[in-house]
């Protein structure tokens, strides 16, 4: 017989691999390493093989600057071969660009406000043609009672 083990002492959780595994696919998009002061964000530069200059020119003036490929070895091998001439890091149409995180949290901020003004604004013109006989909204008050014990 050899060196067989009884099928009754093998099982299934010692052959297999470790329950703590998960499968995950891998990321079209690999992420860069941390910059301390720093967010990246993903860039478009073209659109069906056509060159969209317009986006990178507009997210160049909101303070987001292209990532150059020799500040970020760990992407080379994900990179397009023929946009490596830019000498900049771009995937797929994509460029790789990084702020400051002051920036972006200004520039959330900004954009944060303008939704509750417009939020503001809708519930201000509902409100107008609000009648109190007829109420588009309910008030969410509540309130607790207890009985009088009859």
């Amino acid at each position: 017989m050899g060196n067989r083990t009884d099928r009754e002492l093998q099982s299934r959780e010692r052959t297999s691999r470790s329950n703590n595994y998960s499968y995950k696919p891998a990321s079209q998009l690999p992420d860069p390493n941390p910059q301390d002061g720093y967010t990246f964000r993903w860039v478009r530069t073209a659109i069906m093989g056509q060159s969209d200059s317009r986006n990178v020119s507009t997210q160049r003036r909101d303070g987001y600057e292209p990532v150059r490929a020799e500040d970020h070895p760990e992407l080379m091998l994900s990179m397009d071969h023929h946009s490596g001439a830019s000498g900049n890091v771009e995937i797929g149409g994509l460029m790789l660009c990084k702020a400051p995180i002051e920036l972006v949290e200004e520039r959330n901020a900004y954009y944060n406000e303008q939704a509750k003004a417009q939020m503001r604004s809708v519930d201000n013109n509902l409100m107008r043609e609000n009648d109190p006989r007829m109420p588009l909204f309910n008030e969410r008050k509540t309130k607790v009672t207890f009985g009088n014990g009859t």
